[in-house]
């Protein structure tokens, strides 16, 4: 077997697999049992239902676990590979995800709001994997993750506002059909990513103290991280169960929302990378600095579409279909960046003599 798929789990490695098998049980289920949405509906935290709070929680706390926030104060030592990362995510992604959603989706206001919410969240969680595999730096990467998980409590719902609402607007874009509030994602954001934080940071800091970095890293972490997968799985059963009529009725029009995610994954990490290498990063860095740029957080995209626009909206489907055209094209980039290694070290090399 491959030494790159072979050095993930077997969660990971198929994760495509699940995915589309939670999609299929999802349809099934909603085939199977009509009254499923009252079910849900029982009891609610906010707008969101129990069970599904639930499952978004479960998400996003192992992935905010592993967080290394102690690693904050080693952000002088990075300052280049800190400075393009920040332009790419928060600049450049956000930017070019709102061009893509609007000249491939014109006509597709919730699938178009689902893609630009995925690119206004730098990824926090499958990028660690990607990195490891690239053979990039772990502790940049750990830096940088860290970094991102708190400007996304503090700024996400402005950045939303922003690209979904006053930049529309200054272009004469028509936005009567999105309806919410800035306190609404705002509100969505502190409980499903700002929760799971603070208990992340909880985790890891008692998890230290108490029983030592050893036992935190190969124990508690490997035993909490499958259930991020869960909790995606879960979500995905009952986001496709909930819309299967929709989805077998217009399956061409959920396509349609493969294609700007898959330019957005292709562009920003060529770009990330072409600028690493012009700006003297060496290979590990800027494997890092592409692979960080490039992935996005859908779990707080699916969390924010389900808190906001409601568990069977266009918005969240368009999250769910995230992460199922990600993992494959990130693995494939993967086999690239390794292929692109040499040529890297060849030319700082170059540069250094």
């Amino acid at each position: 077997m491959d030494r790159t798929l072979a050095r993930l789990s077997r969660l990971d490695r198929y994760l495509p697999i699940w995915i589309l098998l939670a999609m299929a049980v999802g349809l099934l289920l909603g085939r199977l049992v009509p009254s499923l949405q009252a079910l849900l509906d029982a009891v609610k935290i906010g707008n969101t239902s129990l069970p599904i709070a639930l499952g978004l929680l479960m998400m996003m706390y192992p992935v905010l676990a592993k967080v290394r926030f102690e690693q904050l104060g080693n952000v002088a030592s990075d300052r280049r590979l800190l400075a393009l990362s920040l332009g790419l995510v928060w600049l450049v992604g956000p930017a070019l995800m709102f061009c893509l959603a609007w000249l491939l989706l014109p006509d597709q206001p919730a699938f178009r709001t689902g893609l630009i919410v995925i690119g206004i969240a730098p990824c926090i969680a499958m990028v660690l994997i990607w990195i490891d595999l690239a053979q990039g730096d772990r502790e940049a990467a750990a830096l940088l993750v860290a970094i991102n998980s708190i400007l996304q409590v503090l700024g996400y719902a402005l950045l939303s506002t922003f690209y979904l609402k006053i930049l529309p607007g200054w272009l004469g874009l028509e936005t009567l059909d999105l309806q919410f509030s800035t306190w609404e994602i705002a509100k969505a954001v502190l409980f499903f990513l700002g929760l799971p934080l603070g208990a992340g940071y909880l985790s890891r800091r008692l998890g230290l103290r108490l029983k030592g970095r050893q036992w935190y890293e190969s124990k508690f972490i490997p035993l909490i991280s499958p259930w991020a997968l869960y909790g995606l799985l879960f979500t995905i059963v009952v986001l496709f169960a909930l819309q299967g009529s929709a989805i077998t009725s217009q399956p061409l029009e959920v396509l349609k929302v493969a294609i700007p995610l898959l330019l957005y994954f292709l562009i920003m990490w060529s770009l990330a990378f072409f600028l690493g290498v012009r700006g003297g990063l060496n290979y590990a860095k800027t494997s890092t600095l592409a692979f960080t740029a490039a992935g996005n957080n859908f779990e707080l995209a699916i969390a924010v579409s389900v808190g906001v626009w409601g568990v069977s909206s266009g918005q969240a489907l368009a999250g769910v279909i995230g992460p199922l055209i990600e993992v494959p094209v990130l693995v494939s980039l993967v086999y690239l960046s390794l292929w692109l290694r040499r040529l890297v070290q060849f030319r700082n090399s170059g540069r250094l003599s």
